[in-house]
């Protein structure tokens, strides 16, 4: 197959994973970025499980990024009060696919960075939007500016461009949970230990994940009927949780919010397009597996477009390798969801009895390679 003229559209970690990749193997990319240089990171942190970090090895940075990582070597599930009700080793999960690491999602970003504007001196294009992308590949910028390439690749997120104009599908719809994050200070805060998610009642959760350094990450979220945030401080929600959630949400006046959604659309290719990440599939965080998904879409392009002949063979090939895995996972997270909003007193009676053993099934599959 002839080097294709790419067009990645958004420079968060998908993009610029993929723009690696793709520059690894000598084909040029053009990489542009709705939003302005250094707005990526938005304070926040990243749960990568085994899978993921088995696709960044296979990306060319698992070395980098294991230097800035903290490994996560135990996953427990406590109430609300910050009672255990499971506890568990996650290579009990994993077996031997790898370790489970945490780091700040601007670490992450900024080492695929290095890799693409250091190692192969292209340049990111900040403040450049796509509006709009035509069948034969043609992409229209907020600028109105126009060009044409081989290959337009939506790697810009859950409100994707690429996707709206071209793919025609329905918006993401709203999955019923808001949530806040934030990266905490917890040198002088006792009980916080690798990854813990402290449940309560009318779906709220409190996740801490321990990213060294004397930080950790802060995720929760709650079940709410609009996409929009609560009136008054978020805080109040979680006012009866107890261990050290209290001194964490201190310092979490200023967390990022966001309304979670999910993608119903399955078709993620067009004769000159193709999504990845949340772009292509948007789900619920109850598996982590956002980040995993995305890079492994990333490793997955890149290889189908180095084996194929040509471009339609090698889109194929891509959707046929992500359909069946991602709908495990959106399967999955549609389960633990319902699990975690069943009554109270069933849920930990089922946690306690059960949980290990409902998080090896949840990953089985994800053990294989993507």
């Amino acid at each position: 197959m002839q080097s294709p003229r790419i067009l990645v559209a958004g420079a968060g970690i998908s993009g610029l994973a993929l723009a690696k990749l793709l520059l690894d193997r000598g084909l040029p990319v053009d990489v542009v970025e709705r939003r302005a240089e250094n707005s990526q990171a938005h304070g926040s942190g990243l749960y990568l499980p085994a899978n993921a970090v088995r696709a960044l090895r296979a990306i060319g940075v698992g070395d980098e990024v294991a230097k800035r990582a903290e490994p996560v070597a135990r996953q427990q599930l406590h109430d609300h009060r910050d009672r255990r009700l499971a506890a568990f080793a996650v290579e009990r999960i994993w077996g031997d696919v790898g370790p489970c690491l945490a780091l700040t999602r601007g670490d992450l970003h900024e080492v695929l960075r290095a890799e693409v504007a250091g190692a192969h001196s292209t340049a990111v294009r900040y403040g450049v939007e796509v509006t709009a992308v035509a069948e034969d590949g043609t992409v229209t910028f907020a600028d109105g500016t126009t060009a044409a390439y081989d290959l337009v690749v939506g790697a810009d997120g859950v409100n994707s461009a690429v996707r709206q104009t071209l793919f025609g599908a329905p918006p993401p719809r709203f999955l019923g949970q808001l949530c806040w994050r934030f990266i905490a200070d917890d040198t002088a805060i006792p009980g916080i230990a690798d990854w813990t998610a402290r449940l309560g009642s009318k779906g709220r959760t409190f996740l801490t994940v321990q990213l060294g350094g004397g930080r950790v990450y802060c995720y929760a979220d709650v079940n709410s009927k609009e996409p929009t945030a609560p009136a008054g401080d978020w805080r109040a929600l979680f006012a009866d949780f107890g261990g050290p959630v209290p001194r964490l949400l201190e310092q979490g006046e200023q967390a990022y919010f966001a309304a979670l959604h999910e993608s119903e659309h399955t078709e993620w290719t067009r004769p000159h397009a193709v999504l990845i990440g949340d772009a292509a599939h948007a789900f619920s965080p109850s598996m982590a597996q956002g980040g995993a998904m995305a890079l492994e879409d990333v490793q997955v392009l890149a290889e189908a477009l180095a084996a194929a002949p040509d471009l339609p063979g090698a889109l194929a090939a891509y959707q046929a390798r992500r359909t069946e895995r991602v709908a495990w996972v959106v399967a999955q997270n549609h389960r633990r969801d319902k699990a975690r909003n069943l009554p109270t007193l069933l849920r930990n009676l089922v946690l306690r009895l059960g949980a290990e053993g409902m998080f090896k099934a949840n990953h089985a599959p994800l053990h294989n390679e993507p």
